[in-house]
């Protein structure tokens, strides 16, 4: 079966033994296929994991994440079928079709700009949800979910839909990602990836969708830009050779811990998610003084 899949070149409607190994699949298509899938995964996963509470729920979670990587990687061994081509991955992928052209791999502009365009849709989409019915439920069951469910929100149906949307994005993230490195690599999507997606958020701010954006902006320049740049002048101006990016889930880890700390709700804080984090600092204080 390995070797029939090293040959198998996948196409829209079905598969065929060639020459030309990867994935032959129109952009749009896997866009989509990709979504639908990892949304029903969410389902899925989440089922038997939501009856779990905070810190359990959290670490179930990044197992997850790190125990599929790991079947996709090694299941040659796992199943006796080459899942993904191990390390190596399936490679390659169809360049982009942009208005009748194939975009290649450096052709960064085009792939910002449909790149920005799917963040702007997914961006319109969390705010269409937070303002409507299922976000409000979302937010209820959030802030006290004891008095979500005497209200009549159904728990499990409206958690499982949170799994299923968040799900669906990072499967379009993913499909986009893949483009951009033009393959499919299990080993990439690591425990530090979930390290960096969290700084992201609780940087920009839990419950804010234009917070989420502003941490996501700001952790992925400092990953990509600002250390090894900051690390530069620093090496110049002290005559050292240290290699700072090497530290960068030092750096944001400290942030993690830094932040929960001192601004649990982030730079750009929700309102509601901001009142009840410091609700009680109040009394801390009275408490303190006393």
């Amino acid at each position: 079966m390995s070797a029939f899949f090293q040959q198998v070149n996948i196409h829209f409607g079905g598969t065929s033994v060639v020459q030309h190994r990867g994935i032959h699949v129109s952009f749009w298509g896997v866009l989509i296929l990709g979504a639908l899938i990892c949304a029903f995964f969410g389902i899925v996963i989440g089922a038997p994991t939501l009856r779990l509470k905070s810190d359990y729920l959290a670490l179930v979670t990044l197992g997850f994440g790190e125990i599929i990587p790991q079947v996709f990687v090694n299941g040659q061994n796992i199943a006796g079928f080459n899942l993904s081509n191990g390390t190596k991955g399936i490679t390659p992928l169809d360049n982009i079709n942009f208005f009748g052209k194939q975009l290649g791999p450096f052709d960064l502009s085009q792939k910002y700009i449909i790149f920005v365009f799917l963040t702007s849709i997914m961006v319109f989409i969390s705010l269409r949800l937070r303002g409507g019915r299922l976000g409000r439920a979302w937010l209820a069951i959030r802030e006290d979910e004891l008095a979500a469910s005497m209200m009549g929100v159904p728990l499990m149906r409206t958690k499982l839909s949170a799994y299923a949307v968040g799900a669906m994005a990072g499967g379009i993230g993913g499909v986009a990602f893949a483009t951009h490195v033009n393959g499919v690599f299990a080993d990439r999507f690591n425990f530090s990836i979930s390290i960096i997606l969290l700084a992201m958020v609780v940087l920009g701010g839990m419950g804010n969708v234009w917070g989420v954006i502003v941490g996501a902006l700001v952790v992925a320049w400092v990953n990509s830009t600002g250390l090894p740049a900051g690390g530069n002048a620093i090496n110049n101006l002290l005559g050292t050779n240290i290699n700072f990016p090497s530290y960068n889930f030092l750096l944001f880890g400290l942030v993690l811990v830094l932040m929960m700390l001192f601004k649990r709700e982030g730079l750009l804080p929700e309102s509601r998610l901001k009142m009840v984090l410091h609700e009680h600092d109040d009394d801390d204080t009275v408490k303190v003084g006393a």
